[in-house]
């Protein structure tokens, strides 16, 4: 069965909109790192380039973890109104995953050919 919510339960929108935002700079972040690493690699720096993909990974999961937790509260019955912000921050982390994917990809196919001119 499903268990009702009490009043307690529920999610301020104030409380949502910190949970949006949340999102939102986690995902951004890991964006922006998955760009640092594919500068590192444009410029050899492959160590720094894997650096930045860790770093990419770290936000990622932090974003994964929030986008978990809005998801467990819906599937717990505590709905939320959708907003254009609550939207905005999912496409900001399937963003985010699509260009870290692609990163990855671009520093090893720079440092294959760093090697390869060696």
């Amino acid at each position: 069965t499903v268990q009702q919510m009490t009043e307690e339960d529920k999610i301020t929108e104030e409380e949502q909109m910190q949970i949006t935002m949340g999102l939102i700079i986690n995902a951004g972040n890991a964006k922006a790192f998955a760009v640092e690493a594919i500068t590192c690699a444009k410029n050899g720096d492959f160590e720094g380039a894997k650096a930045k993909l860790k770093d990419a990974d770290q936000a990622l999961v932090e974003a994964h973890n929030t986008q978990t937790g809005m998801l467990t509260q819906e599937a717990q019955g505590n709905h939320v109104n959708v907003t254009l912000l609550t939207v905005h921050s999912q496409d900001h982390l399937m963003n985010a995953i699509t260009f870290l994917d692609l990163a990855r990809d671009l520093v090893d196919v720079y440092e294959k050919v760093a090697k390869l001119e060696n």
